[in-house]
Formats: C-alpha cells, sequence, structure tokens
C-alpha cells in the first residue's frame, strides 16, 4: 500500500460529505462553488476524518470518510501503511493509529435537535472507547432562518435534576425541553466548549468549524426533528437504553450570568506579521483533547516541521500551497492531511486576497511530554 504514497508534503484529501437527519448544507455547497447550491441531510463536511458517519437505516452506507484526492485509497489506509510517518513515533506509541480527533464544517439550516454525547468514563464503560465526544464550536458564518438570528442551546440551567429531564422527555415536551438549557445569540469567532454529558443544540442559521474527540456516539432527546423527521429509539440512545442514556447527561447546572464563562472560550492572537495571523481557537490549558487555529494570510506563511500531524482546511480566499510534492492551488473546501514527516511547506495568498485556513491538530504528545 504505501508504495507511490508520499509521507514528505501535505496530501489533498477530496471532501467527505455526511448524511445527518437534520437539514443544511446549502452554505458550503456555496462555498465548494456549486451554483445550484440547496439544503439536503448533508449539512457537514467531515475534515481529516477517518471516522465513519453512523446513521441507523444506513448502516450499509460508507460516508463520512476522507479519501486522498483522485485516489480510491482513504486516509485511514494511507495511516495504517506507514504509521510513523504518517502520525509520528510518539503519537503512535501513545494512541496507536487513531487520530485523537475530527473536524467538521456544520452548516445548520434548522435546529438540531437536543442531545449530548459521552464523556471519556461514559464511553469506556459503554462502548470500550477510549474517547468520548468532547467538542469545541467555532462560528464562521450564519443566516436568519424564518427571522430569527442564529444561537445555540448549551448546558442546563440552575436546578434540573434528572427526573425532571426524563420527565419532559417521556412526555416530549420540546419547548420545556429547550427551556432547560441556556439560549444564546451567536455572531462570527464566537467559540463554544462542549464537554462530554452538557447537553446541548446547535439553532438554525448557524455555520461552523466543530472541532472534537474522532467518535459519532450522540444521544438524543427529541424523536422527531424539527423539520418532522421520525427519530428511531436506538438512534435516540445509540444502543444503550433509556436508562442508561439519561445517566450519561451532565446535571450540574449553572445560572445565566455564569454559561457565557463557562462554555465560551476566547480565542488568542499567538503570532502575526504583515503577511498573516495565527489565532489559537482552542487547544491547552483549557484542554488536552485537541488544537484548533486560524491563519488569516495576506501575503506569504511558512509551515515549518514539527514531528506532528494536523489537518488543513480552507474556508475563505484562494492562494496556492507549495511543497516537496509541487503546488496545489487552493480555494473554499480544499483541504490536506500533513503527515508527521512532512518537510516545511509554504501557503500563499493570492494577489489582493486574504486566504483564511483552519489548522487542526491532536494534543496528545504535548499533554505526554508535559508528564
Amino acid at each position: 500500500m504505501s508504495r507511490g504514497l508520499r509521507y514528505d508534503s501535505p496530501v489533498r484529501l477530496e471532501s467527505a460529505r455526511a448524511w445527518r437527519t437534520y437539514h443544511g448544507g446549502r452554505l458550503i455547497d456555496e462555498l465548494h462553488g456549486k451554483s445550484d447550491a440547496v439544503d439536503t441531510h448533508f449539512p457537514e463536511d467531515w475534515i481529516i476524518s477517518t471516522v465513519r458517519a453512523i446513521n441507523a437505516g444506513r448502516e450499509d452506507i460508507v460516508e463520512g470518510l476522507n479519501f486522498l484526492a483522485g485516489s480510491e485509497v482513504a486516509l485511514k489506509d494511507f495511516i495504517s501503511a506507514d504509521p510513523v510517518a504518517a502520525l509520528g513515533a510518539a503519537h503512535v506509541e501513545c494512541s496507536g493509529t487513531s487520530l485523537g480527533v475530527l473536524v467538521k464544517l456544520i452548516d445548520a439550516a434548522e435546529r438540531l435537535g437536543v442531545q449530548c454525547h459521552p464523556d471519556r468514563a461514559k464511553a469506556r464503560e459503554f462502548f470500550n472507547s477510549p474517547y468520548g465526544k468532547t467538542e469545541c464550536w467555532h462560528i464562521v458564518g450564519g443566516r436568519e432562518i424564518g427571522g430569527e438570528k442564529p444561537c445555540v442551546y448549551m448546558g442546563f440551567k440552575q436546578g434540573v435534576t434528572k427526573d425532571a429531564w426524563r420527565e419532559v422527555f417521556e412526555r416530549q415536551d420540546i419547548p420545556a425541553m429547550l427551556g432547560m438549557l441556556h439560549r444564546i445569540e451567536v455572531k462570527p469567532s464566537d467559540t463554544f466548549f462542549i464537554d462530554g454529558g452538557v447537553p446541548h443544540a446547535i439553532g438554525a442559521g448557524c455555520l461552523l468549524v466543530e472541532i472534537q474527540e474522532p467518535t459519532d456516539y450522540t444521544f438524543r432527546t427529541e424523536k422527531v426533528t424539527p423539520q418532522g423527521f421520525e427519530i428511531f429509539d436506538q438512534a435516540c440512545h445509540y444502543g444503550i437504553g433509556f436508562e442508561n442514556m439519561f445517566d450519561c447527561f451532565h446535571y450540574d447546572g449553572c445560572n445565566e450570568d455564569d454559561a457565557r464563562g463557562r462554555f465560551m472560550v476566547e480565542p488568542k492572537v499567538v503570532e502575526q506579521s504583515d503577511d498573516y495571523v495565527r489565532t489559537l481557537i482552542v487547544g491547552m490549558p483549557r484542554t488536552d483533547c485537541f488544537t484548533l487555529e486560524r491563519f488569516d494570510i495576506c501575503g506569504g506563511c511558512r509551515f515549518e516541521s514539527d514531528g506532528e500531524f494536523s489537518g488543513l482546511y480552507v474556508l475563505s480566499g484562494e492562494g496556492q500551497l507549495e511543497s516537496q510534492a509541487g503546488i496545489s492551488l487552493l480555494r473554499p473546501g480544499c483541504q490536506f492531511f500533513v503527515p508527521a514527516s512532512s518537510a516545511e511547506f509554504s501557503v500563499n495568498a493570492g494577489s489582493g486576497q486574504k486566504l483564511t485556513l483552519f489548522r487542526a491538530k491532536n494534543a496528545t504528545i504535548r499533554k505526554h511530554e508535559e508528564k
């Protein structure tokens, strides 16, 4: 498998759209340059994904996995062919061939159903998985839907108990369910950190980059989506039963004044020049799960070899990436896997352009080195 594969340069990946129960994706289609963009059941673009999307009734359909551009080689097979070259010896020693991270671009045309994901303890208990699904959202745009501004629902209010939460679920009283969560209107650059176990929902009109632990474990408390799509019980409790599902929620609510401080993250500029600005969206010390950075490039930016793998996603602007493998033209929607053994490469914005790209990393190695 490794014959003909290069690990000394960033590797371009095909887009990996994933089916979901909710509608959206028109803004992603427009970003990709489609003239007939519409909202469908493919509202997410998965980035550096070695994780299959799991949907009840679609178990035989492979989606959500990235493939190397112009080939039938899946990213997970590219990694398995030479794990050390792809991920680095230290990462392989700690985590094997798992990336430990997954990134998505999400465009919601309707509010997502209220849900939560397991923390690592519950993921080990119920799924024998070393990863739960702690995640972070970085708002990059949006639209008004039905006259409503984009918003998110995040965390329990004070006083919500397991019995009270179970009772509104049994009644399927959606207004009461939403009323137990904090509603926060959003704007571009707002960033939210969601630990496993925290109930949440992305509101209609949000366009965001999500970085998360690499699983698709989701517990849903609405049996019908806002657009009327029926959710089977299996898709609600993910096979562990409703009693166990309700044990996975964290009933540690807070008041409205504390909610923003608890769930919001302040991006921080960490490097700045005449040619580019590098902003840390989320990373250590807030979390040892992953790191997400944004690069706003108006000239050129050189990426040095650091022995760690990463993923790149171009959100806006045009330019080119120059590496030992040659020149790749960049436009919105382009994504790359950067092997740990990649040599230096550069990204240059086109004349008069500002190119914005995101770089995602796993934080496992830095955590390991600090011990």
